[in-house]
């Protein structure tokens, strides 16, 4: 089956319908196909609600280890803060 995206956002719940009951569908815009709906099979991977890793692996980024001891710097930044 093909359908446009237009009318893919108008029929959207008879086109997942159709997709489950085991049809691909072809989503095309302006003519040249976008995407396609195949039903979900045990050979994909597990579908995450939330992004699991959106930066990617980065070497050089900081990590934070253990409780850092700010008790140093708290002076000289919270004075006036709380004080009588």
């Amino acid at each position: 089956m093909e359908t446009t995206t237009r009318e893919l956002n108008q029929r959207t719940a008879q086109v997942l319908a159709r997709v489950e009951a085991g049809e691909t569908v072809t989503v095309t815009k302006n003519g040249h196909p976008v995407a396609i709906l195949r039903p979900y099979g045990e050979e994909d991977p597990p579908v995450f609600s939330f992004r699991t890793d959106p930066m990617g692996v980065d070497d050089n980024a900081p990590t934070f280890c253990g409780d850092p001891d700010l008790s140093e710097r708290t002076g000289e930044h919270l004075s006036g803060f709380g004080d009588d």
